[in-house]
């Protein structure tokens, strides 16, 4: 199993919480948050994970050779921002595998990875994990038909009920265009919105532990959350 994990943010509305790190380094329960990402693939077996970088990669790089793992690494740095399209299609070119995951390195989903895979329609671009949740507006909501192919992505406002994107994806090379894709640009704005309209993605849904560090009050929540986990 090959893993994307995409760790170059900034963390901008961590800012004044967390300063001078890749929002995926901000201490999460006496760890870098990223330590409790890599100890969630160490547990789904991945075999190789490449780290998309940027912003203080620096930081991050050390970080990882000073750690050992049940699993090959190795990273791609973005001299320039590249948007999250553009960080995937970087690191693409360091798998070999026909089905790679993609993660964000600032989100924690227990999704089952390997059931992920075994259900995914092989006609599919892309296969999103998708989490249910209820009164919230942070989020967009993904709308799925009968076939769990993904038939609308709707803009954040109040939902009592609904499915989110939870930031894990699972990319058929054998079916993806991203080589017609300009060097720089928004997997989900251009990716997502263009391939939803020709039916090409499909959801998993899971209804498992997920967690988001990108704004303060989930932050402090994955404080005592992920520490109670350990």
């Amino acid at each position: 199993m090959e893993c994307i994990v995409l760790a170059g943010g900034l963390g901008t509305r961590l800012s004044g919480v967390v300063n001078d790190v890749p929002k995926c380094m901000a201490p999460v329960a006496g760890e870098p948050f990223l330590a409790h990402v890599l100890r969630f693939l160490e547990l789904q077996f991945a075999d190789h994970v490449i780290f998309s970088l940027g912003y203080k990669h620096e930081v991050v790089i050390e970080w990882l050779r000073q750690r050992a793992f049940t699993f090959k690494t190795s990273w791609v740095i973005e001299q320039e921002p590249l948007g999250t399209g553009g960080g995937i299609k970087l690191a693409l070119a360091k798998a070999k595998e026909k089905k790679v995951f993609v993660l964000n390195g600032d989100t924690l989903f227990d999704v089952n990875l390997r059931d992920m895979q075994a259900g995914a329609d092989p006609a599919a671009k892309a296969v999103l994990a998708l989490k249910p949740m209820q009164n919230f507006e942070r989020y967009g909501s993904v709308q799925l038909d009968e076939a769990n192919r993904i038939v609308a992505f709707e803009e954040k406002q109040f939902k009592a009920e609904g499915l989110i994107n939870g930031g894990i994806y699972l990319l058929n090379r054998e079916q993806e265009n991203f080589g017609s894709f300009p060097k720089k640009f928004s997997f989900e704005k251009d990716f997502f919105e263009q391939e939803v309209a020709a039916g090409s993605l499909s959801g998993f849904v899971s209804d498992s532990y997920f967690i988001d560090i990108g704004i303060p009050e989930d932050y402090y929540r994955a404080q005592t959350e992920l520490k109670a986990e350990e």
